[in-house]
């Protein structure tokens, strides 16, 4: 049973509970103690030693991440045994890390380097010794993610995350004692290892040995290159994230910076994803009325998510018919500006380079499928995440937090009507509801479906629709997807239409966004604060309805035709096929 306890930390009188640990409880009262491979939730099992303190006097010191209060306990964070023990502990770890900070994607965001900084580490077993022999180190990379083992500390972070967050196991220790390092387990590469591109093991790493595929080269390229126009799309949620790169508080809401800072790198157009949100929920929901008319396949899982989709083509192609047959919202751009849009500014699809700005790294691997293109080009050429996007206006030395907001501007800019909410888990179940139910009742219906919000893992509801009880459910991250879909193989749940997000949270939490330190990620919950701005935006809305926004009527009056139609088909949706990981067994 869980009691108070007295204790003294650096002297001052405490009380605490029995089940916390010193670490915790020093947290709490704001005493600094130095941690690195501390993740509550995640990864606890106090292997760097970067959080030793002293306890009653004692010579050998204790992690405080793993060491649990006791009543008089007497505890020292701070005195020279215990600064020499950490600094020696940063020191080891300094050894195996290949410093190329001014290159490193963590450039202003690195917990190894804050410690490091803090302690005045200056890395002086390297200066004597030199690095390890490069030769032992471990490097693979795909068109999404690098592993670089030459700024691994091994931590151990990132193969937690990657069991706590989608169940799958992709990342572990290979080899033994020197020559540990930590990638694909069985030895494989990313390719084929399995892995659905959540990009949670990036978040979850202190340093940057895991990172994105940078493509910002690509895009200074692009907006030098006088022969051609920038076209850029910016998805739903950037606007509630992209301001923390620049230290403002999480959950600020900075559209109009964004946008002008765009303006201000040179991009020519600007499509806010927004639109192409609303073209889906008039694709996805015109095709969910036509399951409920000829009775399914049920339940229609959502295709909004690349996360996803790589995880039901890997392992659950079963369902491959159940899932939507529309592009994304990134690919239903991509595909209007290569074509109509290229048509109406008089280009040439080759005469555009197509930039989107995405949460998710998995959007880089999803731009690249062979379905998402035609006549020997792609419909996306650059994806940058939130945070590449964030380093391109840095280097730039744009004044972000200065910028006068500024609407999307050119012949591509657009209103909408409920596509900001897809940012959130359960906005895009919500945005297609609203339509659905309207269309279906040929009558106003309700704007908010509040039953659907929130952070829980699972959320189910039912709806009348024209006096039919209609199940809907919404699912996000790996793990709660892998227990739902078991429920629905075993036949224990049934629905009509199921919105999935890879990412727990959804968008707002990509892997793709703003990394939050461990010791931030635990206090607070980011997904309701960041999901929370896009909410306030859809409720300050004129229209709320996807059907209503009238560039989405325009379009299907000049060049779509109508919802589903034989030209929607060809460019806004695609198919799926099944994947096998570990395909070189």
């Amino acid at each position: 049973m869980t009691k108070d306890v007295h204790i003294k930390i650096n002297g001052f009188d405490l009380i605490a509970k029995s089940d916390e640990t010193i670490l915790k409880v020093a947290e709490r009262n704001k005493i600094f103690i130095p941690r690195l491979c501390y993740f509550e939730g995640v990864h606890e099992e106090g292997n760097c030693r970067v959080c030793s303190v002293k306890i009653n006097n004692q010579k050998n010191l204790k992690p405080a991440c793993k060491t649990l209060v006791d009543e008089g306990m007497n505890i020292i964070t701070d005195d020279i045994d215990v600064y020499n023990a950490v600094t020696m502990n940063l020191e080891l770890l300094a050894h195996k890390h290949h410093f190329e900070c001014f290159n490193c994607s963590r450039e202003d965001n690195c917990e190894f380097l804050d410690l490091l900084r803090v302690y005045s580490v200056e890395n002086e077993l390297t200066h004597l010794y030199g690095y390890h022999d490069a030769t032992r180190y471990f490097s693979d990379s795909s068109d999404v993610l690098t592993i670089d083992s030459s700024k691994c500390i091994l931590c151990g972070r990132c193969v937690s995350a990657c069991e706590a967050f989608t169940g799958l196991g992709i990342l572990n220790y290979n080899e033994r004692g020197s020559e540990t390092y930590i990638g694909p387990a069985l030895f494989h590469n990313l390719e084929d290892a399995g892995c659905i591109y959540c990009g949670k093991c990036i978040q979850a790493c202190p340093t940057g040995a895991l990172r994105e595929k940078d493509d910002i080269r690509e895009f200074e390229l692009a907006l030098r290159n006088k022969k051609k126009k920038v076209v850029v799309q910016v998805a739903p949620s950037i606007r509630a994230t992209l301001g923390e790169e620049f230290g403002m508080p999480i959950g600020t809401n900075v559209e109009g910076q964004m946008f002008a800072a765009l303006k201000a790198l040179g991009v020519d157009e600007i499509m806010d994803t927004n639109f192409t949100a609303d073209l889906t929920i008039l694709e996805e929901g015109t095709e969910f009325i036509d399951r409920l008319k000829n009775n399914g396949p049920f339940p229609m899982f959502t295709s909004c998510s690349p996360g996803w989709v790589n995880m039901l083509e890997l392992y659950y192609p079963e369902f491959i018919p159940n899932l939507s047959s529309c592009k994304s919202p990134q690919q239903m751009a991509g595909a209007l500006i290569k074509t109509h849009y290229a048509q109406t500014m008089n280009l040439k699809p080759e005469e555009i380079i197509s930039v989107s700005i995405m949460p998710c790294i998995a959007k880089k691997a999803e731009a690249k499928r062979p379905d998402m293109g035609r006549d020997g080009y792609q419909d996306v050429d650059i994806v940058l995440t939130t945070r590449e996007l964030a380093r391109v206006i840095k280097r730039h030395k744009i004044n972000f937090e200065k910028l006068e907001p500024i609407k999307p501007y050119g012949q591509l800019a657009s209103y909408t009507g409920a596509g900001t909410i897809f940012g959130a888990t359960g906005g895009v179940m919500e945005a297609a509801l609203r339509t659905v139910t309207e269309i279906l009742e040929g009558h106003s219906t309700p704007i908010e479906f509040k039953e659907l919000r929130g952070t829980q893992d699972i959320k189910e509801a039912t709806y009348m629709i024209q006096g039919t009880p209609v199940r809907v459910a919404v699912v996000h991250g790996g793990v709660a997807i892998g227990q739902f879909m078991n429920d629905i193989k075993a036949g224990k749940k049934q629905y009509h239409f199921v919105e999935v997000m890879g990412c727990t949270g959804g968008c707002i939490n990509g892997g793709g966004q703003p990394i939050v330190p461990a010791y931030i990620y635990e206090k607070q919950d980011i997904r309701a604060m960041r999901a929370a701005v896009l909410y306030n935006i859809d409720e300050k809305t004129t229209l709320r309805k996807s059907h209503q926004n009238p560039f989405v009527k325009q379009l299907y009056e000049t060049f779509l035709e109508h919802p589903n139609s034989h030209k929607s088909h060809e460019l806004l949706h695609t198919h799926y096929a099944k994947r096998t990981p570990y395909s070189d067994l």
